[in-house]
């Protein structure tokens, strides 16, 4: 998301989560104001390799619930950032048992912030590479291996999924569109612990602006 009318509209939805690129070689990089949204929607910042200070700060300036990782990071990295966070927190809930909020207090959700580590998928992947993570993060998200960090508006074999041999839930991306509603119901079918569906490019008139016609349609016909 990248404009706050576009951003209210598509609020408007009730999606589960919404997605802020703070990624400068992103053309969906993220620099504005986040309006007021419902408490069920969770702010998700996305981030390239960035140093876990600046993550810490854009997660209290924006009040942001879950992190994606879409770029390199190792276990370590991410141990290290779910270790800071969770500091953070105790810290943040201990302040509050003395002194009401206040301004300029620092935020950090009273919740868990969700870590999400991202992987790119094309034709084949080893998923041996998953298990280092799979005690420090609390999704994996699967997206086409392309030219960009994501957004590539392409799909990847599905079939690659159907080695995949852990519980651990996933989204399910990739250039997701109204054209692939009959396989997404087909897969989401299926054994594979699918948690979500995160969908952009497909729906998007310009990088960061959705067109929101075309997700409440998504929307609607999944369920059906």
């Amino acid at each position: 998301m990248k404009y706050v009318e576009n951003i209210q509209d598509v609020a408007a939805l009730q999606p589960d989560y919404l997605g802020f690129i703070f990624y400068e070689k992103s053309k969906r990089n993220f620099e504005g104001i986040i309006p007021d949204l419902p408490a069920s929607i969770k702010k998700t910042g996305v981030f390239v390799n960035e140093h876990i200070e600046i993550v810490i700060s854009l997660i209290e300036e924006y009040r942001l619930d879950a992190i994606q990782l879409h770029g390199d990071e190792s276990e370590k990295y991410v141990a290290d950032l779910k270790n800071h966070l969770e500091e953070r927190r105790a810290l943040f809930i201990e302040e509050n048992k003395e002194i009401k909020k206040k301004k300029n207090q620092h935020y950090i959700s009273k919740l868990p912030i969700e870590i999400i580590k991202v992987f790119g998928i094309k034709d084949e992947f080893n998923f041996d590479v998953l298990k280092p993570y799979l005690e420090v993060v609390d999704y994996f998200l699967f997206d086409t291996k392309g030219k960009e960090r994501g957004g590539n508006g392409t799909k990847f074999d599905w079939t690659v999924l159907e080695k995949y041999p852990f519980q651990k839930p996933f989204f399910l991306s990739g250039g997701i569109g109204l054209d692939d509603l009959e396989q997404v119901k087909i897969i989401a079918k299926s054994n594979l612990p699918i948690y979500a569906l995160d969908v952009n490019s497909k729906f998007e008139n310009e990088p960061g602006r959705k067109k929101i016609s075309e997700l409440e349609k998504f929307k609607k016909e999944i369920f059906v």
